[in-house]
């Protein structure tokens, strides 16, 4: 009698498991691509650049492991949520450069995980495997995630948070429904959407949209039932146990960073909403940071919003996907109009026309869209491309009507302009029209591209991903190692003999505040304090005081009324952000 033959399912099981190790190995090399890439861009940055922020987050993060106080009265305030991922750097590196270049590892470690989240996120999109993880890539790439994650900054974790989220909370919404209440898995999924809007809300004040956001889905999903109550309850006591601990400890940073009071965007945010003319600069600011968006990303963000706006008006959209299309939207919103409301005016272009805030957001949006020029017939990409374009054009002519010709007197940073810089190839200047244009030209490229549709997806791939790939090469070049070059020459406290004894270091309120948060950040053991010396004697207890520097006055004579007995010159700079003198006992 002959051996029976194998059940055929066991002939299907090899090969599905050497297919899954190889796409897990796919994912490991990949974030590990990622990772490098960041690491590789960030190499030059020895210093924070992206002054107040990269400071204050830097600060907080010294505070909260026991480090001294660095006074930055009447500043912004920085949240607390994403110096606690810097935690365990101080407590290994205890030089500045050391924890700055820890940092920029935690970043990229993070930033990097972009690529595996985007590959699930496509795949919702029901775009095919291949051209999801090949886009997932492109997505990891944007100047959005990439160039900001070579900063101590938000910007670096907040897009993967807000990714992450959404593919949880959709999880979450879409799971199948049982009476007794969510299983562990559910549960889960519900805790970690929950948890990572708690994670924004504590580090950024845009976490507060997307706080608020989430808190109308889940009311949604006990209202409408999509979720038993006994999960909804749960999720929003993980939600509210996480958002008050980060309310706790970012009140718990005020005494030892903002001893003085903060600027106050909050009154500002008060008065734009309750005036005609603060309407006009909320709205019509906010209308630049999607154009910025749109342009960008040479227009595929635009295609995205558009997407996410039909999909939530349209009357067959499933419920649960309008409610997240609104979402979505209202982050946007949230985001573009909140923030610019509570901007004060700083004679800077970068008030008009501004990518930083929205660039949490971008890479859902930039999906959208890729997900339509790869799977929607060709009319529809025809029509969604005409109203982004549309979108675009629409966008240029209220910043151009509302800030008219302040775009050329006002202050120039090239620091706010990563991308259109590289579309106008200008990094001396803003060029609203030029890079309206590019933007377009690169948008027809690619709708060009998706026509060819055997080789489309490849050819549209490639050329986002050598777009937004160049855009953060170059502005690495032009951009952030001027940057650390300058603050260097200008700020470096590094050649003062016996700098690392210095146990607190005062400095006087007339030197520049990005040259007296830079020396914070020099002596970075040492606690920061900031005195008026034209009014104020120095602190007694003070190692080491930082005088402004007046024109011909010899730097001997810049201690006002004259230095007290012991005290000395050790360092002098006249620089173009301002001059100083360092004098020590």
């Amino acid at each position: 009698m002959s051996r029976p033959p194998a059940p055929p399912q066991a002939g299907r099981d090899a090969p599905a498991s050497m297919g899954r190790r190889r796409w897990v190995l796919l994912f490991v090399l990949g974030w590990a691509a990622q990772v490098a890439v960041r690491l590789w861009l960030a190499s030059g940055q020895t210093m924070p650049v992206a002054t107040p922020d990269e400071s204050g987050y830097l600060f907080a993060a010294r505070v909260l492991t026991g480090g001294p106080d660095a006074d930055m009265s009447y500043g912004t305030v920085y949240r607390g949520g994403y110096p606690l991922l810097l935690a365990p750097v101080l407590w290994i590196a205890h030089d500045p450069v050391s924890v700055y270049r820890g940092a920029l590892v935690v970043n990229a470690l993070i930033s990097a995980l972009m690529m595996p989240l985007a590959y699930l996120m496509l795949r919702a999109f029901q775009v095919r495997r291949r051209w999801s993880y090949l886009f997932a890539h492109v997505t990891a790439l944007l100047p959005g995630v990439l160039f900001f994650s070579e900063f101590a900054l938000t910007d670096a974790v907040l897009p993967v948070a807000v990714v992450g989220w959404l593919l949880l909370v959709h999880t979450w919404l879409h799971a199948g429904r049982s009476p007794a209440g969510d299983t562990p898995r559910v549960a889960l999924y519900g805790a970690g959407a929950s948890l990572l809007v708690a994670f924004a809300y504590t580090s950024h004040t845009r976490g507060t949209i997307l706080l608020g956001v989430h808190a109308v889905l889940l009311t949604a999903a006990l209202v409408l039932r999509w979720r038993p109550w006994r999960g909804v309850a749960v999720q929003a006591l993980v939600l509210a146990a996480a958002v008050g601990a980060g309310t706790l400890l970012n009140r718990s940073l005020l005494p030892h960073m903002y001893p003085s009071g903060d600027n106050d965007l909050g009154g500002n945010l008060v008065r734009r909403v309750t005036t005609q003319d603060g309407w006009a600069w909320m709205l019509s600011l906010g209308t630049g940071q999607i154009w910025y968006q749109a342009v960008a990303t040479g227009g595929v963000a635009a295609i995205g919003l558009i997407t996410v706006a039909f999909a939530a008006v349209r009357r067959g959209t499933p419920l649960r996907q309008r409610m997240l299309a609104l979402g979505v939207l209202a982050i946007v919103a949230g985001i573009a109009f909140a923030t610019s409301a509570a901007l004060p005016d700083e004679y800077r272009i970068g008030n008009y026309v501004y990518g930083r805030y929205l660039a949490c957001i971008t890479p859902v949006l930039f999906m959208v869209g890729i997900a339509v020029l790869l799977r929607a017939s060709r009319r529809t990409v025809a029509l969604v491309a005409g109203s982004a374009a549309v979108l675009t054009l629409l966008a240029a002519c209220v910043v151009q009507w509302y800030a008219g010709d302040r775009l050329t007197r006002y202050t120039f940073t090239s620091f706010d302009f990563p991308e259109t810089s590289f579309l106008t190839w200008d990094w001396k200047s803003f060029e609203l029209w030029h890079a309206t244009v590019a933007g377009l030209a690169l948008l027809g490229l690619a709708v060009a591209a998706v026509l060819l549709r055997r080789r489309g997806p490849a050819l549209l791939a490639g050329l986002l991903a050598a777009v937004t790939l160049a855009m953060s090469v170059t502005a690495t070049d032009r951009i952030a190692h001027p940057l650390v070059d300058a603050e260097i020459a200008h700020t470096d406290l590094r050649g003062i003999p016996g700098l690392r004894g210095t146990g607190s270091v005062a400095i006087d309120w007339n030197v520049p505040w990005t040259i007296r948060l830079s020396q914070y950040y020099w002596a970075w053991w040492s606690d920061g304090s900031v005195f008026n010396a034209q009014t104020t004697p120095a602190p007694r207890d003070a190692d080491m005081v930082i005088m402004w520097w007046p024109k011909n006055v010899p730097a001997e004579r810049s201690w006002p009324h004259g230095a007290p007995s012991g005290w000395k010159v050790v360092d002098s700079r006249r620089t173009v952000e301002g001059d100083w003198v360092a004098w020590t006992r």
